[in-house]
């Protein structure tokens, strides 16, 4: 019957609803241009920026989960990293299919309870952003030290 589908809406797109959609940049030639135009402007000094905040944001949340006795291993490179549910490291596909995907699922809600929106999925990468300082990083390890205790306290419940 036509005008009886509900029409699409934001909140239907994940985080908050159940249409995950990703991509860089989505194919648009528009936004394409203005990545190229902005990594364009990007010197040594932007660089040591983004990857001395990935540093200390994966140093954080590290230390966040194991203070929370959540197993968990954050990986990075330079300024991108990720975030995986396992203790042990991981190298492939196969070793990252192998984490507590749910795990991270109560991590990613805890920190968004917190007002801190993460990649969705497990297996997606983490960035900052030049704009980020280490007030947002701070608030951020605070958010995480509590969603990594949200996290390791339902597996623990889950494994009694």
């Amino acid at each position: 019957m036509a005008g009886s589908r509900r029409p699409p809406t934001a909140d239907r797109v994940a985080p908050q609803g159940p249409v995950y959609q990703a991509g860089t940049l989505s194919g648009n030639p528009l936004a394409t241009a203005a990545g190229l135009a902005t990594l364009s402007l990007l010197d040594a000094d932007a660089y040591r920026h983004l990857d001395g905040l990935a540093r200390d944001l994966c140093g954080g949340l590290q230390a966040a989960f194991d203070r929370a006795g959540a197993p968990a291993t954050v990986q990075r490179a330079g300024n991108l990293f990720s975030v995986f549910m396992t203790a042990d490291p991981v190298g492939d596909y196969e070793a990252a299919r192998g984490q507590d995907t749910a795990a991270y699922a109560r991590f990613f809600q805890a920190m968004l309870d917190r007002g801190v929106y993460l990649p969705p999925s497990a297996f997606e990468a983490w960035f900052v952003s030049i704009v980020h300082t280490g007030a947002e990083v701070d608030r951020v390890l605070t958010a995480a030290a509590e969603a990594a205790e949200v996290a390791s306290t339902a597996r623990q419940a889950s494994t009694e």
